[in-house]
């Protein structure tokens, strides 16, 4: 069987057409059966009433010793008798002969075996002498000398009702069955438009490899909902692209400005060996290749942040925000700043990333401060105040992005370094600590300088609850 014709290779409305239609041709077929049953049974048991009332009554008669020549019917077919012993004749209804008994004797013989109390035996059988199949009543009344009473009534009106209505079944359910898989088919190309309507947009978007959007059938019903989810998906993931493109670009440029001062370097060096001394060659090198190894760890401490699960640890945060503290201000070199760590509290993370974020938060503040940086930590809440010249409240957002610029006081204070620059200058440090604490379930917050040390800036990382 080729991988065409496999079912697995049906389209979706081939599938679902050939199996509501076999369920339903299925549901047919028993629907029939069931009903060619019970007219059948309940015909039989109409037929069952009649003998039986027959047998009952000439009983009576054979009782009273009042049996007529005649023994009285109504049905057409109906016969009754009543036999000796032997199999004989001894009473018969006008529709059967007086010699010929309804039943062999040796049957009669074996239902009179089974017809032991006062109601009568009913049977089918073939080996009647008048009918190809019937149905007997059989009943030896008490006080009949041994009399035996036969009714029976002809099978060939049911069995002729069955046969014609289950050969009429059989050509009903299979039109039935095409006319249900044909209104199936159109049912479900109608419902499943606009699916292929989306799939067609869809391929036509990853084609073109730009954005796009998918059409809206406009409806509340799930494609609906679908079309519209799928656009919002593709407007993110436009965004996000675009936020890579712009990410890339300017990390790019933020590369160039080392590798320019190292290819300029180098340039000297070999065009004019003798008026650039090694050792002074050596520290500039150093100095920009330092500069391009803190870029790209920060680059790469971004690519991470996100794709890995956060350790559940506890942590002491006075400890961590003391440790970061004491790195921060080695680091910044700026002996004339005066920095307090006050209070203590406990979170939930990894102690090393929550390290970083306050790091980065501490040297941001030691970069502005005029001559004092407050840190407070309380559960789950660390706040770093300076004296700094602050930040206009517009670009408190602005300086969380990637490689921002801001041209107030604060980002010259921080030349080259950009707004929110921390540590290794890369212009990354904000960004670096805003994306840490949202992946531990916080934030990062900037405000207006307050606490103990007046003006400048406020930022505050807040975790999520323990």
């Amino acid at each position: 069987m080729s991988a065409a014709a496999r079912p697995a290779g049906w389209s979706l409305r081939v599938r679902l057409t050939v199996v509501t239609a076999g369920l339903l041709c299925v549901a047919l077929v028993v629907g029939a059966v069931v009903l060619s049953t019970v007219l059948s049974r309940g015909r039989v048991a109409a037929l069952d009433a009649v003998v039986r009332a027959r047998v009952l009554t000439v009983a009576d008669l054979v009782r009273s010793d009042q049996v007529p020549d005649a023994l009285p019917v109504a049905e057409p077919g109906e016969i009754v008798q009543v036999l000796d012993p032997d199999g004989r004749v001894v009473a018969s209804s006008t529709t059967a002969s007086r010699t010929l008994p309804v039943l062999p004797p040796d049957l009669l013989r074996d239902l009179v075996a089974r017809a032991d109390g006062p109601d009568p035996l009913l049977v089918s059988t073939s080996a009647s002498g008048y009918d190809d199949a019937v149905r007997a009543a059989v009943l030896v009344p008490d006080g009949g000398d041994g009399a035996v009473v036969v009714a029976t009534v002809p099978l060939t009106e049911v069995e002729g009702l069955v046969r014609a209505l289950r050969l009429s079944l059989v050509g009903v359910v299979p039109v039935l069955t095409a006319l249900l898989a044909a209104a199936i088919w159109l049912a479900l190309g109608r419902a499943l438009r606009p699916v292929e309507e989306l799939r067609a947009a869809a391929a036509q978007v990853a084609r073109s490899g730009g954005p796009g959007s998918l059409p809206d059938p406009g409806t509340d019903d799930e494609i609906g909902a679908l079309a519209r989810t799928l656009n919002e998906m593709l407007d993110r993931l436009e965004v996000a692209a675009a936020r890579q493109r712009a990410f890339v670009a300017d990390a790019a440029h933020e590369l160039r400005t080392p590798l320019a001062a190292v290819v300029a370097a180098l340039d000297v060096a070999r065009t004019h060996p003798d008026a650039y001394e090694r050792d002074e060659l050596v520290a500039d090198l150093t100095a920009e290749a330092q500069r391009m190894r803190a870029l790209v760890d920060d680059l790469l401490l971004l690519a991470r942040v996100g794709s890995r699960p956060v350790p559940a640890q506890d942590v002491d945060l006075g400890a961590v925000a003391r440790d970061a503290v004491a790195l921060a201000r080695a680091a910044a070199g700026r002996a004339d700043v005066g920095v307090e760590v006050r209070g203590a509290g406990r979170a939930t993370g990894d102690p090393a990333a929550l390290g970083r974020v306050v790091r980065n938060l501490a040297d941001n503040a030691l970069r502005h401060a005029v001559s004092r940086v407050l840190v407070e930590v309380t559960d789950g809440r660390v706040v770093v105040d300076d004296d700094g010249p602050g930040l206009d409240p517009a670009d408190r957002e602005r300086v969380f992005e990637r490689f921002v610029r801001l041209d107030d006081a604060r980002a010259r204070e921080g030349a080259g370094t950009g707004a929110g620059g921390v540590g290794s200058g890369s212009g990354l440090g904000l960004a670096i600590a805003r994306e840490i604490a949202r992946e531990h379930g916080g934030d990062v917050l900037l405000s207006g300088g307050r606490g103990g040390v007046g003006g400048g800036l406020r930022a505050e990382l807040r975790l999520g609850p323990r």
